[in-house]
């Protein structure tokens, strides 16, 4: 669909007049929406009324799937609004309605200054004339590079980005009924028009489209050959900022294993525990414990311990510096904090913004706290309760399987020692999966009016529970129970288990849904219509989103940081996982899924400082653990020190590794200097521009 000339009039004067007729009873503002600068001659892209912004060429970037009974009176008046100018109520986007006037789907696309606008207003940085990056000015934007083409001044992932985003922000200016829909959907002043129309029925679905060469491209460069660098900046291209920080963060991450996994293999092979350690994994007989450990391997957990502690700080401080560097490569460097609009699902009493003076919708603080008081806080509770009802499940049938095999000592026996694991395995990521959904109702209910609180406080519910969830057991194994080998035993299932469990789940089974169930009814040749390939993308699944990946990179982290010293081949089973991680991940997103929008971002947000949180708490639980070792146990034992001593022993150690690791800090800048210097002169440049306008 990019024959067609944006403000042309290719499709001829027999159809303008049926394509832009108004309802004989339109109202005012029906008929506002509708002036000829917004206007769709024939069936071809709607005309746009700022001559800088005609085209030769249109790329269609958003597709609008509409619902099977919408009327052709509702689709036109939705063209319209699309692409009326904003101070008439539109988008100020262009729209084309499809080879079938009264089809159900629209093409959304969007002229140059749409996108310079959208631009400024997201904060998003620009090579200027003298190559430096620089926050974008609308007024100044004849002095940055490439600002005439749009192909190249803004990524794919952007330009998609900013139609959803001026889709997503459309409000009503008045009382406004909506042609060819009863009037219980009539729109009401300041009500948000897209989320309206989705409630009505009438539009079903709303995605980017992907371009089938740069996909290509992009996979021929990305997972299909046998590179080991992944090309992020093309990522940042294609799929945004968003998409790209999380892919650059798993390829961080998995080198930065190395170093871990190089000591775990020296540790287990020079203290002659290979076969023991394997044998652990396998079989969960728990031979091997501290107080097995000769001394030579008593001091090699020790070093895992305090190595695991200080690694975990540099590994972070590191890719803070990595992630302002991409940050300023990738224009994010200096994305501003807007007094935006509300967020889509933001609902409440229409009323004037006492901060901004807009007249908008308005919903009470104290009556956010109170749902979050009386209905949140109690589900998050109950859910927390389930994880400590399938704790003790699995203790008891972990003494169940222990005593059967006591009595029969058989294959069998034995093979059923790892069956409580597996299935609490089983029950806590049925639960977690659960629990997302819920988690992501009662933000809903909760009515947030910026998408970043939103955003913040459903990830804080997660976090919440996953920390419960996936670390309550081997918290109460190590510090109540003190069973070391158990502790070893688990975490080995978990490594290995739920590892192949994620792999399966995250690509094995939506491969081969798509193989044999869905790809059969999407099959395209090349002469195909550009229309029907566009149709077949809405027939994949819906792009998940990064949560259950960051998730799974943060539980990994977990494990890595607060228990390896108790099974120094954690590092090894993690750097091999994620080695095939980065590719199934890849092509997942390439090819299962359809195209996500991606807002642009400066870094990783609250996962960040969730990876801080755990890095911390890798102090208490490593100290804790080397309380278990047979050093201190000796100590203990022969009278030499007392249990308060050494517990003041290791409070003492505790508190100095702390030190340390805030020092490691406080002396790794969060980011280079250059950066550092780079961001005070766009905040400057930014000043300057802000004073002319004024």
């Amino acid at each position: 669909l990019t024959m067609s000339k944006a403000g042309g009039d290719e499709g001829g004067s027999g159809s303008s007049s049926e394509t832009a007729k108004q309802p004989e009873n339109a109202t005012p503002a029906e008929k506002v929406l509708s002036k000829p600068s917004a206007t769709t001659i024939g069936p071809g892209w709607t005309k746009v009324s700022c001559p800088c912004c005609v085209s030769e060429r249109v790329e269609p970037l958003v597709l609008v799937k509409l619902g099977q009974k919408v009327r052709p009176e509702t689709k036109r008046w939705l063209i319209r609004l699309i692409g009326a100018p904003q101070k008439d109520g539109g988008a100020a986007l262009l729209a084309h309605p499809g080879m079938d006037a009264s089809g159900d789907i629209i093409m959304v696309s969007a002229p140059r200054c749409t996108l310079l606008r959208a631009t400024e207003e997201l904060g998003l940085c620009k090579t200027y004339r003298n190559e430096d990056m620089e926050a974008f000015s609308y007024n100044d934007r004849d002095n940055f590079k490439d600002s005439d083409n749009m192909e190249v001044f803004l990524t794919l992932a952007e330009r998609q980005y900013i139609v959803k985003y001026e889709l997503d922000g459309l409000r009503a200016q008045r009382d406004l009924r909506i042609p060819g829909l009863s009037d219980r959907y009539t729109l009401q002043h300041r009500d948000n028009i897209w989320q309206k129309l989705g409630s009505a029925g009438v539009i079903v679905d709303m995605f980017p489209l992907h371009n089938p060469g740069k996909l290509k491209d992009l996979s021929e460069a990305w997972y299909s050959g046998n590179q080991l660098a992944q090309p992020l900046d093309s990522v940042n291209g294609y799929f945004g900022s968003s998409v790209a920080f999380y892919f650059s963060f798993l390829d961080f991450y998995t080198w930065s294993l190395l170093p871990p996994a190089i000591l775990g293999l020296s540790i287990t092979y020079f203290s002659g525990e290979v076969p023991k350690e394997m044998e652990e994994s396998v079989s969960g007989s728990g031979v091997t414990s501290f107080e097995d450990d000769s001394g030579s391997a008593v001091s090699g957990h020790m070093i895992q311990a305090v190595f695991s502690m200080l690694w975990s700080t540099v590994f972070l401080e590191l890719w803070k510096r990595r992630s302002s560097s991409l940050s300023y490569r990738w224009g994010t460097l200096h994305l501003s904090e807007r007094f935006a609009e509300p967020r889509p699902g933001f609902h409440g009493d229409v009323g004037v913004n006492p901060v901004t003076g807009r007249v908008e919708p308005l919903f009470p603080e104290w009556q956010r706290d109170l749902r979050m008081a009386l209905v949140s806080v109690p589900v998050v509770g109950l859910f927390l309760g389930l994880v400590v009802l399938g704790m003790l499940c699995f203790y008891w049938g972990e003494a169940q399987v222990q005593q059967l095999h006591k009595d029969w000592d058989s294959l069998m026996s034995h093979t059923l020692l790892y069956t409580p694991s597996v299935l609490h395995i089983v029950y806590t990521n049925m639960l977690a999966t659960v629990y997302k959904k819920v988690a992501q109702s009662l933000t809903e209910y909760e009515n947030h009016r910026e998408e970043s609180a939103f955003e913040n406080h459903l990830t804080a519910k997660v976090l919440v529970f996953t920390f419960f969830n996936y670390f309550a057991v081997l918290f109460h194994i190590a510090f109540f129970k003190q069973d070391v080998p158990l502790l070893r035993k688990r975490l080995a299932s978990l490594l290995i288990v739920a590892q192949l469990v994620n792999q399966v789940t995250e690509v094995v089974i939506p491969f081969l849904v798509d193989r044999f169930i869905s790809a059969p009814h999407r099959r395209e040749t090349k002469d195909d219509p550009e229309e029907d390939k566009f149709r077949n993308q809405s027939t994949l699944p819906a792009f998940p989103g990064l949560f259950a990946e960051y998730i799974e990179l943060l539980v990994q982290f977990g494990y890595l940081s607060l228990f390896s010293c108790v099974y120094p081949l954690t590092a090894v089973l993690l750097l091999i996982n994620n080695l095939t991680e980065i590719r199934s991940d890849a092509y997942k997103i390439c090819k299962l899924f359809r195209k996500p929008f991606s807002p642009p971002v400066a870094n990783m947000g609250v996962w960040q400082i969730a990876f801080e949180v755990l890095s911390f708490a890798s102090v208490v639980t490593n100290c804790w653990l080397l309380l278990l070792s047979p050093w201190f146990q000796e100590l203990f034992q022969e009278g030499r020190m007392s249990s308060t001593n050494i517990l003041l022993l290791a409070v003492l150690v505790e508190h100095v590794l702390i030190l340390v690791k805030v020092v490691l800090a406080v002396l790794i800048p969060d980011e280079p200097d250059w950066i550092r210097k780079k961001r005070m002169h766009i905040e400057y440049k930014s000043m300057q521009a802000l004073r002319q306008q004024v």
